[in-house]
């Protein structure tokens, strides 16, 4: 299964969108860097399906861009005129070759949804590597409408009840992807979580110059 990061050079600002090659192809995110859907094209002529993790504006301004190029099924918790299917918690669904559950993590946004396998997290916003605020875990904002610190570490909490020992990559909304290296000592993706959540649980502004 192959994961390529198709907003890799963007000139804007845009969220990690993640295409993931396999038994069924998929776009995780769509982000808002113009031409995105030419970049996914280089990859494969088929996408069979995007699943947006929440529908901020940076994840979502190219979608109907992708969708009309690919006629692509769409997939969100929360509604979308092109919405073809509806995730819940819970739920279960194929992206490359493997199964992720669905994990509802609102906080950061309400309709927020992360994905969760064997070996990988798809964490939208929810949980970051890096972003400018922390560096080696961090977690998404809550200081705008509609957002909400304690949702969000309640959802940081029950992410880390659904994360496996086995994760090992951790593809995040924005920042880096973090893969796990066992053999050389460095931090699991729950410790990472983990490091979010302890941070998140502070109460603490992310931006304190905001």
């Amino acid at each position: 299964m192959q994961i390529v990061t198709v907003t890799d050079g963007a000139e804007q600002f845009t969220c990690n969108a993640y295409l993931v090659l396999g038994e069924r192809n998929v776009l995780v995110d769509v982000g808002t860097m113009p031409g995105v859907e030419d970049v996914v094209a280089e990859h494969t002529d088929e996408v069979d399906a995007v699943v947006l993790t929440h529908q901020h504006s940076d994840h979502v301004g190219e979608l109907d861009a992708v969708l009309d190029r690919f006629d692509a099924d769409l997939y969100a918790y929360g509604e979308h005129p092109r919405r073809d299917g509806a995730l819940e918690d819970g739920d279960e669904i194929q992206i490359g070759d493997e199964s992720f559950e669905v994990v509802y993590t609102p906080g950061h946004a309400a309709d927020h949804v992360s994905l969760v396998s064997e070996t990988r997290v798809f964490s939208g916003d929810v949980v970051v590597y890096n972003d400018g605020a922390f560096d080696d875990g961090s977690f998404g904002r809550t200081d705008m409408p509609g957002q909400s610190r304690e949702r969000l570490v309640a959802s940081l909490r029950g992410l880390l009840d659904r994360i496996p020992e086995t994760v090992e990559e951790l593809y995040a909304g924005h920042g880096d992807v973090y893969r796990a290296d066992p053999e050389s000592g460095a931090d699991s993706v729950r410790e990472v979580v983990e490091r979010a959540l302890s941070r998140a649980e502070r109460r603490e502004p992310k931006y304190p110059d905001d």
